[in-house]
């Protein structure tokens, strides 16, 4: 398999989130082609995850998985000596490009394996949500994410809050004739601020962004609502931190829980270097697929990013791995 040459036209096509139609249709053409059994998972109009297997195994031991969305803007694919730059490059269709050529070299040796794409990860993991409902009694979920080539020991969890302050309008002149909901806010950010976060000795620590703000009318009007959003990364279960934050807030603000996906540990194999995934992935939400594994090729450090790309010696090194691990995980 020329692995470059599919990893082009996966990142050829613009598969950003809500726009992965064009990119499954690929890879259920290119995938029945090589032999699978083939099967879109409708998630919603317009969407789906794609679903492949041996067509003489059913239930395969071992599903490789990763996500066909990629995060805005798009920007199209240019190789630069040894690396492959585009939006997809290392997150996460060098993963999939990676995950398909492992696949045809397991056919060679006898073994099959699964292969599920999925919608929507970078966003609310709609596609891995949906898929779990239809797990076909895999043991091993191998899921693919730029993790340098290392096993993942763990992902964090994510936590989104939302907070709402309310207030009283009135003229800037005259403060005391109002209420301002952008104080409020501000006072119920310095104490969620203060709340001494939770670490693990072998994890690290959790954290949290304050990623957005907004609120008021004009400069010269007492606000009378604010908001912000917030999102903590955990490396313990999110309840204790949630009665943490309703605490801390107090009176000053709406506390609304929006999302949240919970911290997972994950399994190694002796002999492959590991790493903390601080980010997210959809392994939480395929809970009914198996034992989970993290795994993949490029730096989680330049994902999302105008540079993002992946070297092409990590990416043949990347199938080459998973071979590996799936046949130790079936030995």
């Amino acid at each position: 398999m020329d692995l470059l040459r599919l990893l082009r036209q996966l990142v050829e096509i613009d598969s950003t989130t809500g726009r992965e139609a064009a990119c499954g249709e690929f890879l259920l053409r290119e995938l029945a082609s090589l032999g699978y059994q083939t099967e879109r998972m409708d998630v919603e109009p317009g969407r789906f995850n794609v679903w492949a297997r041996p067509r003489d195994n059913a239930a395969p031991a071992a599903v490789f998985c990763a996500h066909m969305d990629t995060v805005p803007p798009y920007f199209p694919f240019r190789e630069e000596g040894q690396r492959v730059y585009g939006r997809g490059a290392c997150d996460d269709k060098g993963v999939i490009a990676a995950q398909i050529a492992a696949a045809e070299k397991l056919k060679q040796h006898g073994v099959g394996v699964g292969l599920l794409f999925t919608v929507g990860e970078e966003t609310d993991s709609a596609g891995a949500k949906l898929a779990n409902k239809h797990a076909p009694g895999s043991r091993f979920l191998i899921n693919g994410e730029p993790t340098e080539n290392k096993l993942a020991v763990a992902t964090k969890g994510v936590l989104n809050v939302e907070l709402v302050a309310r207030g009283k309008l009135a003229h800037s002149a005259y403060p005391e004739l109002g209420e301002s909901a952008i104080d409020k806010l501000l006072d119920a950010l310095a104490h969620v601020r203060s709340i001494a976060l939770p670490s693990d000795r072998e994890i690290g620590r959790s954290t949290l962004n304050i990623g957005q703000l907004s609120g008021g009318r004009a400069p010269n009007v007492v606000a009378d609502e604010a908001h912000a959003r917030l999102l903590f990364r955990m490396v313990t279960p999110a309840d204790e931190l949630k009665e943490q934050i309703v605490a801390a807030v107090g009176g000053l603000a709406e506390v609304q829980f929006t999302a949240q996906s919970p911290f997972v540990r994950l399994r190694t194999v002796d002999g492959l270097p590991t790493m903390v995934a601080a980010f997210s992935t959809d392994i939480p939400h395929l809970s009914n697929w198996g034992e989970p594994l993290l795994l993949g090729p490029g730096s989680i450090h330049v994902a999302h990013t105008a540079e993002e790309h992946v070297e092409k010696a990590e990416l043949q090194k990347a199938a080459e791995l998973y071979v590996d691990l799936a046949r130790k995980l079936l030995a």
